[in-house]
Protein backbone atom coordinates (compact mmCIF):
# COMPACT_ATOMS: atom_id res chain seq x y z
CA UNK A 1 0.00 0.00 0.00
CA UNK A 2 1.12 3.76 -0.27
CA UNK A 3 1.32 6.26 2.36
CA UNK A 4 2.27 9.99 1.68
CA UNK A 5 3.77 9.09 -1.40
CA UNK A 6 6.19 6.27 -0.26
CA UNK A 7 5.46 2.77 -0.80
CA UNK A 8 5.12 0.89 2.44
CA UNK A 9 5.33 -3.37 1.71
CA UNK A 10 2.01 -4.47 2.98
CA UNK A 11 2.64 -6.87 6.25
CA UNK A 12 2.47 -10.77 6.01
CA UNK A 13 0.40 -12.29 8.62
CA UNK A 14 3.01 -14.25 10.72
CA UNK A 15 2.82 -18.09 10.00
CA UNK A 16 0.78 -20.21 12.03
CA UNK A 17 1.22 -23.51 12.39
CA UNK A 18 -2.12 -25.90 10.50
CA UNK A 19 -4.30 -26.99 13.13
CA UNK A 20 -4.71 -30.95 13.92
CA UNK A 21 -6.62 -32.54 11.61
CA UNK A 22 -8.19 -33.46 14.50
CA UNK A 23 -10.35 -36.88 15.04
CA UNK A 24 -10.73 -38.35 11.59
CA UNK A 25 -6.96 -38.00 10.89
CA UNK A 26 -7.00 -40.62 14.33
CA UNK A 27 -9.89 -42.88 12.82
CA UNK A 28 -7.28 -45.47 11.01
CA UNK A 29 -5.51 -45.89 14.49
CA UNK A 30 -8.39 -45.84 16.82
CA UNK A 31 -10.18 -48.71 14.21
CA UNK A 32 -6.87 -50.80 14.48
CA UNK A 33 -6.62 -50.44 18.38
CA UNK A 34 -10.83 -51.30 18.15
CA UNK A 35 -10.39 -54.69 16.16
CA UNK A 36 -7.12 -55.62 17.21
CA UNK A 37 -8.37 -55.31 20.97
CA UNK A 38 -11.53 -56.75 20.23
CA UNK A 39 -10.02 -59.96 18.45
CA UNK A 40 -6.98 -60.08 21.17
CA UNK A 41 -9.68 -60.26 23.90
CA UNK A 42 -11.41 -63.67 22.34
CA UNK A 43 -7.62 -65.13 21.92
CA UNK A 44 -7.48 -64.08 25.66
CA UNK A 45 -10.80 -65.70 26.83
CA UNK A 46 -10.05 -69.14 24.45
CA UNK A 47 -6.56 -69.57 26.26
CA UNK A 48 -8.38 -69.01 29.51
CA UNK A 49 -10.78 -72.08 28.37
CA UNK A 50 -8.16 -74.03 27.51
CA UNK A 51 -6.04 -72.99 30.64
CA UNK A 52 -9.33 -75.25 32.69
CA UNK A 53 -8.87 -73.18 35.50
CA UNK A 54 -11.71 -70.88 36.14
CA UNK A 55 -13.03 -68.49 33.39
CA UNK A 56 -13.66 -64.76 33.69
CA UNK A 57 -17.36 -64.08 35.31
CA UNK A 58 -19.09 -63.76 31.82
CA UNK A 59 -16.91 -66.63 30.43
CA UNK A 60 -18.23 -68.96 33.16
CA UNK A 61 -22.06 -68.23 32.06
CA UNK A 62 -20.91 -68.67 28.60
CA UNK A 63 -19.94 -72.23 29.10
CA UNK A 64 -22.15 -73.30 31.14
CA UNK A 65 -24.71 -72.42 28.52
CA UNK A 66 -22.67 -73.85 25.67
CA UNK A 67 -22.17 -77.32 27.41
CA UNK A 68 -26.26 -77.15 27.84
CA UNK A 69 -26.78 -76.46 24.58
CA UNK A 70 -24.08 -77.93 22.68
CA UNK A 71 -22.87 -74.95 20.53
CA UNK A 72 -19.22 -73.69 20.71
CA UNK A 73 -18.88 -71.18 23.61
CA UNK A 74 -17.86 -68.40 20.79
CA UNK A 75 -20.94 -68.52 19.58
CA UNK A 76 -22.87 -68.65 22.67
CA UNK A 77 -20.77 -65.37 23.52
CA UNK A 78 -21.86 -63.68 20.43
CA UNK A 79 -25.32 -64.70 21.48
CA UNK A 80 -25.59 -63.78 24.76
CA UNK A 81 -23.92 -60.22 23.84
CA UNK A 82 -26.81 -59.61 21.09
CA UNK A 83 -29.55 -60.95 24.23
CA UNK A 84 -27.53 -57.85 26.63
CA UNK A 85 -27.74 -55.55 23.67
CA UNK A 86 -31.07 -55.64 23.93
CA UNK A 87 -31.74 -54.79 26.95
CA UNK A 88 -30.14 -51.65 26.20
CA UNK A 89 -33.11 -50.40 24.84
CA UNK A 90 -35.90 -49.96 27.88
CA UNK A 91 -32.30 -48.93 29.58
CA UNK A 92 -31.61 -46.21 27.04
CA UNK A 93 -28.64 -46.46 26.43
CA UNK A 94 -27.13 -45.91 23.22
CA UNK A 95 -24.66 -48.58 21.19
CA UNK A 96 -21.71 -47.59 19.75
CA UNK A 97 -19.13 -49.19 16.65
CA UNK A 98 -17.61 -50.79 19.61
CA UNK A 99 -20.46 -51.96 20.90
CA UNK A 100 -22.05 -53.40 17.67
CA UNK A 101 -18.13 -55.23 17.27
CA UNK A 102 -17.57 -56.76 20.52
CA UNK A 103 -20.68 -58.85 20.33
CA UNK A 104 -19.52 -60.39 17.07
CA UNK A 105 -15.78 -60.11 17.01
CA UNK A 106 -14.74 -61.76 20.33
CA UNK A 107 -17.44 -64.66 20.13
CA UNK A 108 -15.64 -65.17 16.59
CA UNK A 109 -12.21 -64.94 17.75
CA UNK A 110 -12.56 -67.43 20.58
CA UNK A 111 -14.01 -69.87 17.87
CA UNK A 112 -11.23 -69.98 15.73
CA UNK A 113 -8.55 -69.88 18.49
CA UNK A 114 -10.13 -73.13 20.35
CA UNK A 115 -10.26 -74.80 16.85
CA UNK A 116 -6.63 -74.10 15.86
CA UNK A 117 -5.04 -74.86 20.13
CA UNK A 118 -4.15 -78.26 21.16
CA UNK A 119 -5.83 -79.29 24.31
CA UNK A 120 -3.12 -78.60 27.47
CA UNK A 121 -3.45 -81.41 29.88
CA UNK A 122 -0.02 -80.79 32.15
CA UNK A 123 -0.53 -78.33 35.20
CA UNK A 124 2.86 -76.69 34.44
CA UNK A 125 1.80 -75.47 31.10
CA UNK A 126 -1.91 -74.79 32.40
CA UNK A 127 -0.90 -72.75 35.03
CA UNK A 128 1.70 -70.09 33.26
CA UNK A 129 -1.48 -70.25 30.05
CA UNK A 130 -3.32 -68.70 32.80
CA UNK A 131 -1.13 -66.37 33.59
CA UNK A 132 -0.58 -65.60 29.91
CA UNK A 133 -4.41 -64.86 29.39
CA UNK A 134 -5.26 -62.62 32.52
CA UNK A 135 -2.56 -60.43 30.91
CA UNK A 136 -3.68 -60.13 27.38
CA UNK A 137 -6.88 -59.64 28.42
CA UNK A 138 -5.68 -56.56 30.08
CA UNK A 139 -3.77 -55.62 27.50
CA UNK A 140 -7.21 -56.25 24.86
CA UNK A 141 -9.31 -54.24 27.41
CA UNK A 142 -6.97 -51.08 27.06
CA UNK A 143 -6.91 -51.38 23.41
CA UNK A 144 -10.69 -51.48 23.07
CA UNK A 145 -11.40 -48.84 25.67
CA UNK A 146 -8.86 -46.60 24.70
CA UNK A 147 -10.39 -46.77 20.79
CA UNK A 148 -13.54 -44.46 22.41
CA UNK A 149 -15.97 -46.25 20.30
CA UNK A 150 -18.41 -46.81 23.14
CA UNK A 151 -18.22 -50.06 26.01
CA UNK A 152 -19.20 -53.38 25.61
CA UNK A 153 -22.58 -54.61 26.01
CA UNK A 154 -22.05 -56.13 29.80
CA UNK A 155 -20.72 -53.04 30.84
CA UNK A 156 -23.30 -50.99 28.81
CA UNK A 157 -25.88 -53.01 30.91
CA UNK A 158 -24.17 -52.19 34.52
CA UNK A 159 -24.11 -48.72 33.78
CA UNK A 160 -27.87 -48.60 32.60
CA UNK A 161 -28.74 -50.31 35.58
CA UNK A 162 -26.45 -48.01 37.74
CA UNK A 163 -28.61 -45.23 36.19
CA UNK A 164 -31.68 -46.26 36.34
CA UNK A 165 -31.66 -47.23 39.91
CA UNK A 166 -28.90 -44.99 41.55
CA UNK A 167 -27.19 -47.93 43.09
CA UNK A 168 -23.50 -47.71 43.01
CA UNK A 169 -21.25 -48.82 40.65
CA UNK A 170 -19.63 -51.71 42.90
CA UNK A 171 -22.78 -52.93 43.73
CA UNK A 172 -24.22 -53.05 40.63
CA UNK A 173 -21.16 -54.81 38.96
CA UNK A 174 -20.98 -57.15 42.22
CA UNK A 175 -24.44 -58.49 42.01
CA UNK A 176 -24.21 -59.08 38.25
CA UNK A 177 -21.28 -61.20 38.22
CA UNK A 178 -22.21 -63.05 41.11
CA UNK A 179 -25.55 -63.88 39.44
CA UNK A 180 -23.73 -64.88 36.30
CA UNK A 181 -20.99 -66.47 37.97
CA UNK A 182 -23.65 -68.78 40.14
CA UNK A 183 -25.74 -69.49 37.09
CA UNK A 184 -22.60 -70.30 34.93
CA UNK A 185 -21.30 -72.50 37.61
CA UNK A 186 -24.87 -74.23 37.79
CA UNK A 187 -24.99 -74.78 34.11
CA UNK A 188 -21.51 -76.69 34.58
CA UNK A 189 -18.68 -73.40 33.66
CA UNK A 190 -15.62 -73.59 35.24
CA UNK A 191 -14.84 -71.71 38.82
CA UNK A 192 -11.31 -71.74 39.48
CA UNK A 193 -8.39 -69.76 40.68
CA UNK A 194 -8.15 -68.13 36.92
CA UNK A 195 -12.18 -66.72 38.32
CA UNK A 196 -10.42 -65.24 41.41
CA UNK A 197 -6.86 -63.76 39.80
CA UNK A 198 -9.29 -62.18 36.81
CA UNK A 199 -11.42 -60.75 39.17
CA UNK A 200 -8.37 -59.36 41.08
CA UNK A 201 -5.84 -58.18 38.20
CA UNK A 202 -8.05 -57.09 35.27
CA UNK A 203 -8.74 -53.73 36.85
CA UNK A 204 -4.77 -52.56 37.32
CA UNK A 205 -4.40 -54.00 34.08
CA UNK A 206 -6.77 -52.41 32.63
CA UNK A 207 -6.33 -48.93 34.13
CA UNK A 208 -2.53 -49.23 32.78
CA UNK A 209 -2.79 -50.70 29.32
CA UNK A 210 -5.88 -47.77 29.00
CA UNK A 211 -2.95 -44.97 29.37
CA UNK A 212 -0.80 -46.83 27.51
CA UNK A 213 -3.05 -47.11 24.26
CA UNK A 214 -4.62 -43.73 25.03
CA UNK A 215 -5.01 -41.91 21.52
CA UNK A 216 -3.73 -38.04 21.71
CA UNK A 217 -5.71 -34.90 21.83
CA UNK A 218 -8.17 -36.96 23.08
CA UNK A 219 -12.09 -35.26 23.10
CA UNK A 220 -13.09 -32.79 26.04
CA UNK A 221 -13.46 -35.34 29.23
CA UNK A 222 -16.82 -36.18 30.22
CA UNK A 223 -17.99 -36.24 34.27
CA UNK A 224 -16.48 -39.88 35.51
CA UNK A 225 -19.18 -42.10 37.09
CA UNK A 226 -18.60 -42.15 40.64
CA UNK A 227 -19.13 -45.09 43.28
CA UNK A 228 -21.08 -43.70 46.15
CA UNK A 229 -19.41 -45.42 48.57
CA UNK A 230 -16.11 -43.96 48.13
CA UNK A 231 -16.30 -41.33 45.31
CA UNK A 232 -13.47 -42.83 43.55
CA UNK A 233 -13.75 -42.82 39.67
CA UNK A 234 -14.65 -46.58 38.47
CA UNK A 235 -13.43 -47.75 35.26
CA UNK A 236 -15.05 -50.14 33.27
CA UNK A 237 -13.55 -53.74 32.02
Amino acid sequence: MTTEGRTVPTPTPPHRPSAPSGPPARLPRRLLQLYGGLALYGVSCALLVVAGLGLEPWGVLHQGLADLTGLPIGAVTIAVGALVLLLWVPLRQRPGLGTVSNVVVIGLAMDATLFLLPDVGALGARIPLLVVAVGLNGVATGLYLAARFGPGPRDGLMTGVHRLTGRSIRLVRTALEVTVVASGFLLGGTVGAGTVLYALAIGPLAQFFLRVFAVDSPPPPRAPVHDGADGRAILPR
